[in-house]
């Protein structure tokens, strides 16, 4: 059984930077895809940004394309979410996402990280 879990929310003001980490146990992450959620409060989740199996492809949605970036470390079994220039409709609580391959639907979730932007 795959777990995650997520760690490095907090509190930023408007145009900071946060780095959230996803510690991933069960299997590596090279033998996963994963990605990033979030759900801000009354909304639905949504995708944020996704690495490929092979990671060597990412994608982003359009909100963050620029902003955000998706790293993986084979060697700490670890996902990094680095997110700069951060916007206040970037509050949320983020989760750390994997599945078994590229074409299923995320099976693994982490339980979260509270991102709070201030102006």
């Amino acid at each position: 059984q795959v777990q995650l879990v997520e760690s490095g929310g907090g509190l930023v003001q408007a145009g900071g930077s946060l780095r959230l980490s996803c510690a991933a146990s069960g299997r590596t992450v090279s033998s996963l895809a994963m990605g990033w959620f979030r759900q801000a409060p009354g909304k639905e989740r949504e995708f944020v940004v996704g690495i490929r199996l092979s990671g060597a492809m990412t994608s982003y949605a359009d909100s963050v394309k620029g902003r955000f970036t998706i790293s993986r470390d084979n060697a700490k079994n670890m996902m990094y979410l680095q997110m700069n220039n951060l916007k206040l409709e970037d509050t949320a609580v983020y989760h750390c996402a994997a599945r078994r391959n590229d074409y299923v639907a995320y099976q693994y979730w982490g339980q979260g990280t509270q991102v709070t932007v201030s102006s």
